[in-house]
């Protein structure tokens, strides 16, 4: 079958963030041997895979778990189940979103725990089903933490994908959100959203502006996909109590702390988010009442995917650069 592999292996020892200038230089194109379910695993035929930023940092060897050389990239997709081992026949035949835990995605076929499948609704695309795991249940889980604390909360990028769904589902939770963006003009189809302020971390008054809606709203929630400077900053605004809750690394480069006394007497906690560890955690019954409801926003229209470019698995390493640099939207890999 033919796949897009990783060059190399292993960890870069680097922290660059997920922009990359040239695919070629960490992928290449190979035919690989269709892969066999084992236990507890099925085979899915591809019918559309999503990019993420962690898929970009983990090609360059910057992510939390070490690349194989050789093997397929790519974490989140949708297709049909046209092999199962033993305890998943029950998969067999159905359409379904899936991560694959150590990457594969991009692949004609791909091999995956048959925990990490998710049986897709007829009422949802194939294109809203390659990004039905990663960014959605991230949402869900991240806002249930501000919702469980009855707080309002901040959310830097947030109009990417996972920062729009994020505002969605606090606007539907009642809670408040200040939403950070970096381009003027993303600002109004965020109030549009639903977000209590949208404010642009690229202006000079950048600070007065975010100090002032702290006071307001009494943020205790920092979602941050970014986690620079500006993250620090807006940290050290927040008011008692504050959890700066990183799940992403966009910036590529480390902030420093310049408050830490904030953490002794501000009682404020700075902590990460992995969506596959909330995955290992939660109790089964708690994840289908999710996935339940994730579906249930996109087959209404409360949620969907927007699409920056869409692009054919043969043509990935020498178009994915171009297309993850085209704004706001998802890239769609399609077989």
């Amino acid at each position: 079958m033919f796949a897009v592999v990783l060059k190399e292996g292993g960890y870069s020892g680097q922290a660059t963030g997920p922009r990359i200038e040239d695919a070629a230089d960490w992928l290449e194109a190979a035919e690989l041997p269709m892969p066999k379910a084992g236990a507890g695993q099925v085979v899915v035929k591809l019918r559309a895979a999503s990019v993420n930023p962690s898929d970009l940092h983990f090609i360059k060897g910057e992510y939390g778990q070490p690349r194989i050389k050789g093997a397929a990239a790519g974490f989140e997709g949708c297709g049909d189940v046209v092999g199962a081992g033993a305890g998943a026949e029950g998969l067999l035949g159905k359409r379904v979103a899936f991560v694959a835990a150590n990457a594969g995605a991009w692949a004609e076929c791909v091999l995956c725990d048959a925990i990490n499948c998710m049986p897709l609704r007829d009422d949802i695309s194939d294109e809203d089903g390659a990004a039905q795991i990663v960014n959605p249940l991230t949402a869900m889980a991240m806002v249930d933490i501000a919702a469980q604390a009855k707080t309002a909360l901040v959310i830097s990028a947030a109009a990417s994908q996972l920062g729009k769904l994020m505002i969605g589902l606090a606007k539907d939770s009642g809670l408040d959100t200040i939403a950070l963006v970096r381009r003027a003009e993303a600002i109004a189809p965020l109030k549009a959203l639903g977000a209590s302020e949208v404010l642009d971390v690229t202006v000079a008054d950048f600070a007065d502006d975010f100090t002032k809606a702290s006071r307001a709203l009494k943020p205790r929630i920092f979602l941050d996909a970014v986690a620079d400077q500006t993250s620090e900053q807006v940290f050290a605004n927040m008011p008692n109590g504050a959890r700066w809750v990183i799940y992403g690394n966009l910036a590529g480069t480390p902030p420093v702390l310049t408050q830490p006394g904030q953490l002794i007497f501000m009682d404020k906690r700075i902590e990460g988010f992995w969506l596959t560890k909330w995955m290992h955690s939660t109790p089964p019954a708690d994840q289908m009442r999710v996935v339940s409801e994730v579906q249930a926003r996109f087959a209404d229209g409360r949620w969907h995917t927007d699409i920056a470019t869409r692009i054919r698995l043969a043509d990935v390493v020498s178009q994915l650069a171009a297309a993850t640099q085209l704004g706001d939207g998802k890239v769609i890999i399609r077989p």
